[in-house]
């Protein structure tokens, strides 16, 4: 009897040493799959991050061996040192605060319009999403077109309709509207992210509004904004990150111009770091617009719990 216990406790110690074994056979596997993601996130973003903000602390220029200054580059960017700096924030936030609430609303609307039951419903969408997969450098050339003051599309219907022409991108009051209206052109990504949340909304919820009595209107306002809210959320978080960090369309279209109306952020950093060379005082902007960045969505993230709805999730 003593000799099956010992025999039953030996086994019992063989199974756990070799489930032990298995177990680190396993975590080794799973660090080796992993390795390349996490090589490729140390040497291509961690890395250059660290390097950024040392360099942001230097006079580094691409000829010169960079020495450290400290906080320097960004006593200048905020005691008005640089005038451009200002400038160009603010009319990064003015575009964002534009673009994205408007953004989020068409392709809200169209995302709903094609989530109905009509005819060449494929067709529609493709249309409407074509333009996200075109070249920004190619589409902003046909823009560049479309808004000529003289011979642009634009302003011929205006002079058609007898209605007043606008200067569009050659202005300084109407740069940045104009290129806010640009951005409706690509919100075809936006609007099948719309679609994806709307699909998983159940038919019965429609259908309870239906039997009380209520209209199109409720099933919007009760059903329809609450149970996408997070689908609005996320796109609204994607959209501040994006519209922050706008760059073609200014490069192409403008050069920051008129009398820098159209300097974005952005391009306010490229032409520091790769027009005049100023490589740490660039870095330094760069880091700026990350923890501008990071506010605002920590902001939306704290607001968030007051108006984004997730079902099963308690009130």
């Amino acid at each position: 009897m003593q000799s099956m216990t010992e025999t039953a406790q030996r086994r019992q110690t063989i199974s756990k040493s070799s489930l032990s074994s298995i177990r680190r056979r396993e975590n080794w596997l799973g660090w080796l799959f992993a390795a390349p993601a996490i090589l490729g996130f140390v040497i291509f973003v961690l890395g250059p991050m660290i390097a950024s903000l040392w360099l942001s602390m230097t006079d580094y220029k691409v000829a010169s061996t960079p020495h450290f200054i400290g906080l320097e580059n960004y006593r200048n960017l905020f005691n008005g040192t640089d005038a451009f700096f200002y400038k160009s924030l603010g009319v990064t936030l003015y575009y964002v605060i534009l673009s994205v609430p408007l953004q989020i609303i068409v392709a809200f609307f169209l995302a709903i319009l094609l989530n109905q039951k009509v005819k060449g419903l494929t067709f529609f969408r493709t249309a409407f999403y074509l333009p996200t997969i075109v070249p920004l450098i190619a589409s902003s050339m046909v823009w560049l077109w479309l808004f000529d003051p003289d011979m642009g599309l634009l302003n011929v219907i205006m002079r058609a309709l007898h209605l007043p022409e606008s200067q569009w991108i050659y202005s300084e009051t109407t740069v940045v509207p104009t290129l806010v209206l640009m951005s409706l052109w690509t919100v075809g990504g936006t609007m099948v992210i719309f679609l994806a949340g709307l699909k998983d909304i159940p038919d019965h919820y429609y259908e309870a509004i239906e039997i009380d009595g209520g209209n199109a209107l409720h099933k919007l306002l009760y059903i329809t904004i609450p149970l996408t809210s997070p689908t609005i959320f996320f796109n609204t978080i994607m959209g501040f990150i994006g519209g922050f960090q706008v760059f073609v369309q200014p490069y192409v279209m403008t050069q920051g111009g008129p009398n820098n109306g159209s300097l974005f952020y952005i391009f306010y950093l490229f032409r520091e770091a790769f027009t005049f060379s100023n490589m740490g005082y660039a870095c330094a902007i760069a880091w700026v617009l990350f923890i501008v960045i990071m506010l605002f969505t920590f902001l939306l993230f704290r607001t968030s719990q007051k108006w984004v709805y997730y079902e099963g999730e308690g009130r």
